[in-house]
């Protein structure tokens, strides 16, 4: 089992950055594929970015690409959120997930059915 926690949300102006991160910890993080997902109140779960078990493949919602950028180092456990020219829409609470990838360490995941565990989520939120 891994423990997630994730960190680095606020408050933020349109046009800013922000980085979150998640800190695993428990079993080996570089068996785990993982993903950032977000919830704005009163909507549906919905999927962010995904980095694969190896770390060479990315992949993005349309909604953020060009605009974010996942990335993981595996010596601190650690998965990454880059976000930058923060809009409004981007305001919600940010769930980092991990899925155990048994094989095919290069596929991503943008499902939230098929990630194992979550953090406890940050919320970030951008004024206008």
């Amino acid at each position: 089992q891994v423990q997630l926690v994730e960190s680095g949300g606020g408050l933020m102006q349109a046009g800013g950055s922000l980085r979150l991160s998640c800190a695993a910890s428990g079993r080996t993080f570089s068996r785990y594929g993982m993903g950032w997902f977000r919830q704005a109140q009163g909507k549906e779960r919905e999927f962010v970015a995904s980095i694969s078990r190896s770390g060479d493949n990315t992949y993005y919602a349309d909604s953020v690409k060009g605009r974010f950028t996942i990335s993981t180092d595996n010596a601190k456990n650690t998965v990454y959120l880059q976000m930058n020219i923060l809009k409004p829409e981007d305001t919600a609470v940010y769930y980092c997930a991990a899925k155990e990838v048994y094989s095919n360490p290069t596929a991503t995941f943008s499902n939230s059915w098929e990630y194992d565990y979550w953090g406890q989520g940050t919320q970030v939120t951008v004024s206008s």
